[in-house]
């Protein structure tokens, strides 16, 4: 929706784990350095834990990335209990064949897959994303896997990466075997304010953006929201995103982060890290803050009827009326069927909008709007996209939109 807007060649903030996007903090390039070292030195285990959303996905596949031709990786992320034996899991993570064998047959095929591996001069590395999940009978099985070796060579090294509860697990007296085999153990946090600035910059950049398309207020505000979570981070600006191409903003602000806020936190779902410091917008703009002591009068909600052809520029509409405080009643198509929509009891106004690409007839709309405040006696208000060939830049849509409802509002 925006990426032309704004002259990106893609999302850049995309809730996906792409290595491509990565941004190595000093704590990202810390986990991914111990990785490599209990790679290269056989570490028999490896185990990066952080919080959810930290990136600890995204750098695992950098690193995948980055493995030489002579490491064969088996990855899994699915460690659910549910999801049957471990066994079956590792072999399918190898692309080794498990149907019909009992466990000793499921072990037999797995470390003879080793032994050949290790023969042909290859490293075999076992991935484990998600390994909170993991029950304790089921560590311990990994850890019984890992006493395959041959000399001095570790030939099974063992990679696992989870949430904090994998550290609990592993605090746990019962696994202290386990403990004592893992050479390379770090915490992954959450960035801090200057590096959630450098993230949201280094993403833009990765697509061909502009690194400053959001301001240091803005940064600053994505950063106490988010926590310095990349996950929340890339939520919080893709929303943002979204909001400023509705306002056909040429920066992302505060103010619009504050919207964004505030409009996901109706949900409840969104876990925002402070929004009981956050003050309710005013009515004169988005996310605009309530000085202290101030009262805002409550007005009613505009309804609004929204008509036009494209099912696109509806919702477009639809979302911009929606950030100007009106109500949407409907959003429907532009024919005669629109009429038994509309009544004073549950419409205040309609919006027309002519679709791009359509040739109506000479005096359709002045016929149009007088058809239905003669029928339905509500204002009428329109937006003539079928003229838009160019894309308006300081001549703002969605500010216009505001400004015909504000007038409307006090002819009210």
């Amino acid at each position: 929706m925006y990426e032309a807007f704004y002259g990106l060649r893609s999302k850049p903030f995309s809730l996906l784990p792409d290595p491509e996007f990565l941004y190595l903090s000093k704590k990202h390039h810390m986990a991914l350095t111990l990785l490599e070292y209990g790679l290269w030195n056989q570490a028999s285990f490896s185990v990066v834990t952080g919080g959810i959303g930290t990136g600890k996905t995204t750098l695992i596949r950098h690193l995948l990335n980055k493995l030489e031709r002579d490491i064969v990786v088996g990855l899994i992320s699915n460690t659910h209990p549910s999801f049957g034996e471990l066994l079956q899991w590792i072999l399918l993570a190898f692309n080794l064949d498990y149907s019909g064998k009992d466990k000793v047959g499921m072990y037999k095929t797995f470390v003879e897959f080793l032994i050949k591996e290790y023969a042909a001069n290859r490293r075999t590395v076992l991935i484990i994303d998600e390994a909170q999940n993991m029950s304790h009978e089921a560590l311990e099985e990994l850890r019984m896997l890992s006493n395959i070796n041959a000399e001095k060579d570790q030939i099974l090294q063992i990679i696992l990466v989870g949430q904090i509860g994998l550290r609990e697990h592993l605090h746990d007296p019962t696994l202290e075997q386990f403990a004592q085999r893992i050479s390379v153990d770090y915490h992954l946090e959450s960035l801090d304010a200057e590096e959630t600035r450098n993230y949201i910059r280094h993403r833009l950049e990765v697509v061909g953006g502009d690194p400053d398309l959001f301001s240091d207020e803005a940064c600053d505000a994505i950063y106490r929201y988010s926590g310095g979570v990349p996950r929340l981070i890339n939520l919080l600006c893709d929303t943002a995103l979204v909001y400023g191409y509705a306002e056909q903003a040429s920066c992302i602000d505060a103010r619009l982060v504050d919207a964004v806020v505030q409009d996901k936190q109706k949900g409840g779902v969104l876990p925002i890290k402070d929004i009981a410091t956050m003050a309710p917008a005013d009515d004169e703009g988005l996310g605009s803050s309530v000085r202290p002591g101030r009262s805002a009068a409550v007005k009613k909600k505009l309804r609004i009827l929204v008509v036009s052809d494209s099912k696109a520029q509806r919702s477009f509409l639809k979302m911009v009326l929606e950030r100007s405080g009106a109500e949407i009643v409907s959003a429907v198509p532009l024919d005669d069927s629109l009429f038994g929509r509309v009544d004073q009891a549950n419409v205040d106004a309609v919006l027309v909008d002519l679709e791009a690409g359509i040739d109506y007839s000479p005096g359709y709309l002045e016929g149009l709007v007088d058809r239905i405040q003669q029928q339905c006696k509500v204002p009428v208000l329109f937006n003539d996209s079928s003229s838009s060939a160019v894309k308006p830049s300081k001549d703002d849509l969605g500010r216009k939109l505001s400004l015909k409802l504000t007038a409307l509002i006090g002819r009210r």
